[in-house]
C-alpha cells in the first residue's frame, strides 16, 4: 500500500510540475495608496493590472500654448475626483502636440485627491469590462487611458469596440472614466466617398450610413478636445520653456539669443515637424550638449 501511495504521489508531483507553468502566477493586490498608475496586461486566462512607477515631473503648466484644452480637461477631472458628473474624453489632433502628456500630467495635479491612472492598449480594450470590474468599489477615482486609439482602412474591429465601449461605459461605476488620444477626430479613416449620398430630409442635411457608423464610435466620448499643429512662434515658446526648465534643474547658466533660436528652427526643419515633442527633444539635446 505504501508503495502504491508513493507511486501515486510521484505521479501527482510530475503532473503538477507540468501544469504549473500553464497556470497564472499569483497576483498581489495593488496598494493604490502608494501606486499612482498601473497597466493592464492580457494573458491566456484573462488579465491583470501591473503597478507602474511614474514620475510627477511634468505638470499641466509645463504644456505651453494649449491653455483652453488644458483648462477643459483639468476642469472635467476636478469634477470627476470631486464625485460630480464628468465626461469621457477624446483628445484628437496633430502628433506631438501634448495630448498624452496632458493626461499624464493630471496625476501631478490630482493624485492627492485620489486620482489614479490605468493604461490599456487599443488591442486590449475588449477587456474593458474586466478592468472596470477590478476597480469597482475602490475608494479612488480611475482614469482608464488608451493612447493612439485609431483604426486603419479595412479594419472592422472598431464596430466590435463600439459595442464594448457601449456596454462598459454605460455601466461604468462613478469612479471610472475613459480618456483616449487619437490623431483622428472620428478614430477611423474618412474617405471622400463617405461624403457622397448625403440626403436632404425636410431641409436638414443627413449623412449616409457609412458616416454615421464611423461617427458613432467617437460619440461615446462626451468631451472632444482638438489639438492643432504648432506655429513657429508657438514652437519657440515651448523650446524656451523646456530649455529654461532643464537648465535650471542642472544648474546651467544660459540666455536665449538668436543663435539658440536658429538652432531650434534648424532642428525642427531637419525632422520635418514642429511640435511640443520636437521642442522637448531639442531642449534635451541643447542642454545636454552644453553640460558635456
Amino acid at each position: 500500500m505504501d508503495t502504491d501511495l508513493k507511486a501515486f504521489l510521484q505521479r501527482a508531483e510530475a503532473l503538477m510540475a507540468r501544469l504549473e507553468p500553464l497556470l497564472p502566477a499569483p497576483r498581489t493586490p495593488i496598494d493604490w495608496a502608494s501606486s499612482l498608475a498601473a497597466r493592464w496586461h492580457r494573458e491566456a486566462q484573462g488579465g491583470y493590472l501591473q503597478p507602474l512607477k511614474v514620475s510627477l515631473d511634468i505638470r499641466p503648466d509645463d504644456l505651453i500654448g494649449i491653455d483652453r484644452q488644458r483648462e477643459l480637461l483639468s476642469s472635467n477631472t476636478r469634477q470627476f475626483v470631486s464625485g460630480l458628473p464628468a465626461n469621457h474624453v477624446l483628445l484628437w489632433g496633430a502628433r506631438g502636440t501634448g495630448k498624452s502628456s496632458l493626461i499624464r500630467a493630471l496625476l501631478a495635479e490630482h493624485a492627492a485627491a485620489g486620482l489614479r491612472l490605468i493604461e490599456i492598449e487599443r488591442d486590449h480594450l475588449a477587456d474593458l469590462p474586466r478592468v472596470v470590474d477590478a476597480l469597482l468599489g475602490l475608494p479612488y477615482h480611475f482614469v482608464v487611458f488608451c493612447d493612439d486609439l485609431s483604426f486603419e482602412a479595412g479594419e472592422g474591429d472598431y464596430r466590435v469596440l463600439k459595442s464594448v465601449l457601449d456596454g462598459s461605459l454605460e455601466r461604468a461605476p462613478e469612479n471610472v472614466l475613459l480618456y483616449a488620444t487619437s490623431n483622428r477626430r472620428h478614430l477611423v479613416p474618412e474617405r471622400q466617398s463617405d461624403n457622397e449620398h448625403w440626403q436632404m430630409v425636410d431641409g436638414e442635411l443627413h449623412p449616409n450610413e457609412a458616416v454615421e457608423d464611423k461617427i458613432a464610435l467617437s460619440d461615446r466620448f462626451g468631451l472632444w478636445l482638438s489639438f492643432y499643429p504648432f506655429s513657429q512662434d508657438h514652437y519657440l515658446d515651448v523650446v524656451r520653456h523646456w530649455v529654461a526648465a532643464l537648465a535650471e534643474k542642472a544648474g546651467l547658466n544660459w540666455s536665449w539669443d538668436e543663435s539658440v533660436e536658429k538652432e531650434a528652427i534648424r532642428w525642427a526643419t531637419s525632422r520635418g515637424n514642429r511640435n511640443g515633442r520636437c521642442a522637448y527633444q531639442f531642449a534635451r539635446q541643447w542642454v545636454g550638449k552644453r553640460l558635456l
